[in-house]
């Protein structure tokens, strides 16, 4: 192609608002490539990021060919190539014209995927903004010695929009990326957020006062957390206690059931999966290990995960990076990881169900959480907290009182769903409840031996009386079981399991004096 009497000024003018005429750069090369090609020979144009770092080659846009079904838009290259790439382009030279390719100067692989082949010439231009190299624009022609110095002058006009089109592209993209993660996380967090919220932690001053001491003490701190306890102890509460109390509280608290997602999926959901991974894959998916970057995951009821999930976490809490499932890239995660299980690892490390390793990243600061049955002095104001709450969930009118024993009733069984089946048990009664009546829970709890249930005679016509008062009697109980003793084997602090100048706070606070004869019922 002759070039003759081209008006550089025009040319630059015209290619310049085609490629500033969108912020999609697909739609701005293949505009700008319409019009050039009537002054430079070009069957085929692509935008190429080149990082050396990852030494990768990345592709951004392509015009005039379609890229071959099941091909990567990433090609990474051997390791020899990130000399050969830098020797490809001499020092200061900003376009190169290539127009009898030569595969043996040239990764084979690379003249493949740019689409190389016999009888055609290629020229190509180093693409950069303020002194730093963005990528290339690559040009090619059927035929060989199809490109001219002169090609190279007018295509080199074009340099600096080009350069600016395209960074100003890349930056929307990641722009419309990051809105889009934004919406994302914001759908998934307000989903979590209602599954939590509301939610209190009762008996944090009493049945749970060591559990709180030692939430206090790792709160701050991105030590792994692994929480023990039964089930229905109420583990996801306090991990949230975790999180809120630490300087990650701003950031996301992402829950994971590792024992009710199929283990089909599980990589996937924990670390997220590449467009096109797995049949099904219509799109890039961040895991639940990608979202909680900045903040905390929980992973519930570990001793579920199976084997290959295993290795996979071990790798996340040694390196603090993951892959999605198809991708190839390593993804930094800044993260805090909090487990919880009602089942003993340190057996299933010995039977081989469980990674001793992973057992030992995990288990830096144990939590045992006590069953209901060891804190029975919180039941009272469970009772009242859970008919309140359930009270305005099921929109009744007026909360219901107690059966004279029914807290007796409730105090005595000994919970073996623990903190849940009590919420249960609440919400039940009060679905079953009729206006007027008073809430009993004898048909309730079939599994209560009678002779556990406290039946004493002077409590049978008692009124409902306020919480502090049930709990002042529950204190005197233990002290009379004790003997009066509060410290030591056999003590009141022991059989309410609480701390013993906790139990002195509390009896100061009701009035209780530490008489013999003063704790009596």
């Amino acid at each position: 192609m002759k070039m003759t009497n081209v008006d550089e000024d025009l040319f630059f003018r015209e290619a310049t608002l085609r490629l500033c005429s969108s912020l999609d750069i697909q739609v701005a090369l293949n505009r700008c490539y319409e019009y050039i090609r009537a002054f430079i020979p070009v069957m085929q144009a692509h935008l190429h990021i080149l990082d050396f770092e990852q030494n990768v080659l990345r592709l951004v846009a392509l015009v005039g060919a379609v890229l071959p079904e099941g091909e990567e838009h990433i090609l990474h290259l051997p390791e020899k190539g990130r000399r050969e790439g830098a020797a490809f382009w001499k020092t200061g030279e900003v376009i190169r014209i290539v127009n009898q390719p030569d595969p043996i100067k040239v990764n084979p692989e690379i003249l493949r995927r740019l689409g190389f082949r016999e009888n055609v010439s290629y020229m190509s231009m180093v693409l950069e903004l303020e002194g730093s190299r963005i990528g290339n624009l690559g040009l090619m022609a059927d035929g060989v010695n199809q490109y001219t110095d002169e090609h190279a002058r007018l295509l080199r006009l074009l340099r600096e929009p080009m350069s600016i089109a395209m960074s100003n592209a890349l930056e929307h993209q990641e722009v419309i990326r990051f809105k889009q993660m934004l919406a994302d996380d914001n759908k998934y967090l307000l989903d979590e957020l209602r599954s939590v919220s509301g939610d209190e932690i009762i008996g944090a001053d009493f049945g749970l006062n060591m559990v709180m001491r030692m939430v206090e003490q790792v709160a701050p701190l991105d030590s792994p957390v692994l929480l023990l306890g039964e089930t229905g102890t109420g583990k996801e509460l306090i991990a949230n206690a975790i999180h809120s109390s630490s300087p990650r509280k701003d950031g996301p608290f992402i829950k994971v059931n590792c024992g009710a997602i199929p283990e089909t999926l599980l990589d996937s959901e924990l670390f997220g999966h590449e467009k096109g991974a797995f049949t099904g894959a219509i799109s890039r998916k961040r895991g639940r290990f990608e979202r909680a970057d900045k903040g905390t995951i929980f992973l519930d009821e570990i001793g579920e995960l199976p084997a290959q999930a295993q290795v996979r976490l071990l790798h996340v809490l040694q390196r603090k990076e993951i892959e999605r499932v198809g991708g190839t890239s390593s993804i930094p995660v800044d993260i805090r990881i909090i487990s919880a299980t009602h089942r003993n690892l340190q057996e299933m490390v010995g039977s081989g169900q469980f990674r001793e390793d992973l057992w030992f990243r995990i288990n830096v600061f144990p939590i045992m959480i006590p069953p209901l049955r060891q804190r029975r002095g919180d039941i009272p104001s469970l009772v009242h907290h859970f008919i309140h709450r359930k009270s305005m969930e099921l929109k009744l009118k007026e909360r219901p009182r107690l059966a004279p024993d029914a807290m007796d009733t409730l105090t005595a069984y000994d919970w073996p769903g623990n903190v849940r089946e009590l919420e249960n048990t609440i919400e039940r009664a009060l679905i079953q409840h009729r206006t007027g009546g008073p809430l009993s829970f004898e048909a309730l709890l079939p599994l209560a031996a009678p002779d556990k249930v406290v039946q004493s005679q002077s409590s049978q016509n008692e009124p409902l009386v306020p919480l502090d008062e049930m709990n002042a009697r529950h204190i005197r109980r233990a002290l009379e079981k004790a003997g009066g003793k509060i410290y030591g084997p056999g003590g009141a602090a022991q059989i309410l399991n609480i701390n013993p100048s906790t139990l002195r706070k509390r009896m100061n606070k009701l009035g209780i004096s530490y008489g013999r004869k003063s704790w009596r019922l």
